[in-house]
């Protein structure tokens, strides 16, 4: 049987600037940018070389490890240790983000300051992207990336530098929400940090600040919906276009986007967000499968959510902490984007994330 006969015809395809005037201008780059093709991203094998966007510390041991899931995907993750450890057992910290990033950037930078305070800190690629392994490559999926962060706890309990009761998350960016997640179920997390954080699924299933209507919403279902079947006639997923390209008149937000994504600042050659792109069928379990739901169950133990004052995506941020259950806290830094939380060293109040995380890992 020829496939293709089994195809509909599909509905007049929303060109890109109207998904931009539906959505708010980024969703459209998150959630429904159908119009172009690329091809098949290739799995990534480990290098051993540093290929960090930030300096390597003589304060921290670093080696690569690779660790699986309950889906039985190999993560791939840099593992910090500090250095003056001697033998003692530490407290632990998973660190995962931005959403499209990969463990040499953000999350990485994360992970190393947190080890040159005292503690053991593990980055890592999600499944089927980076370094981590999963076909096909740079598909994203709230059930699977929040899996990825407690397989990530399954590892450091298993390690002999940690202590397997003084294991805490951080979530950077998209794998903000996936962190809260991840701690609403996984009990074994003992504290959770949300930095600059998105919730995926609302951004995706709502556009920003909630604008998409249920019209739209069902355009862009039935679009993707049908995007599946074109997948299943090729034999492998249609790509997005090239995240974080300007074509000039983005809001100030996606420009921030390209300066970390598209310069030295923070360039990564396997980040999907550094000029590669998701499959376009990704947001559909985004759009069907909301993350927070269970938020509250994070309770008794502690939520930090830490966003800037100047970020678009602040409502975030002050939505989860609405919706927490005590004890939590809020931490605005003035002044602050959404990117400079990225990697902007003075910035990001490492200082407050050791405090809290030694105050709630206490031995």
């Amino acid at each position: 049987m020829d496939p293709t006969n089994t195809i509909a015809t599909p509905p007049k395809r929303l060109e890109r600037r109207d998904l931009m005037k539906l959505t708010g201008a980024g969703v459209a780059t998150l959630a429904a940018a159908s119009l172009f093709n690329l091809s098949n991203a290739k799995a990534q094998t480990m290098t051993a070389d540093w290929d960090k966007t930030f300096p390597k510390s003589d304060k921290v041991d670093h080696r690569k490890v690779t660790f699986r899931n309950r889906y039985g995907i190999t993560l791939s993750g840099d593992l910090y240790l500090p250095r003056d450890r001697a033998d003692r057992r530490l407290a632990a910290l998973a660190v995962g983000g931005p959403f499209g990033a990969v463990k040499e950037q953000s999350s990485g930078l994360y992970a190393q300051m947190m080890a040159e305070r005292g503690f053991a800190a593990l980055a890592f690629d999600a499944s089927f992207t980076g370094e981590s392994g999963g076909e096909p490559r740079n598909v994203a999926s709230p059930d699977i990336n929040t899996e990825d962060f407690s397989a990530a706890v399954d590892y450091l309990g298993l390690h002999p530098s940690v202590d397997r009761e003084r294991i805490g998350v951080i979530g950077i960016c998209g794998w903000g929400g996936m962190a809260l997640n991840a701690a609403a179920v996984d009990k074994r997390v003992k504290a959770v940090v949300a930095s600059t954080m998105y919730d995926m699924t609302r951004v995706m299933s709502k556009g920003y600040n909630d604008s998409v209507t249920l019209e739209q919403r069902t355009q862009m279902l039935e679009q993707l919906s049908r995007q599946r079947w074109e997948d299943a006639a090729n034999g492998a997923p249609a790509y997005q276009p090239p995240y974080n390209d300007l074509k000039g008149g983005e809001a100030q937000f996606l420009v921030d986007y390209h300066d970390y994504y598209r310069t030295p600042r923070g360039y990564h050659a396997r980040a999907v967000n550094s000029g590669n792109s998701w499959t376009r069928t990704t947001p559909l379990s985004f759009m069907n499968m909301p993350l927070l739901t269970y938020i509250k169950e994070i309770s008794p133990r502690p939520v930090l959510l830490i966003h800037g004052e100047k970020a678009h995506s602040h409502y975030f941020s002050e939505t989860a902490y609405a919706a927490a259950a005590e004890p939590k806290e809020l931490m605005i830094i003035p002044g602050a984007s959404h990117v400079d939380l990225y990697d902007k060293v003075d910035v990001i109040p490492f200082d407050k994330l050791a405090s809290f995380f030694n105050r709630h890992l206490a031995a």
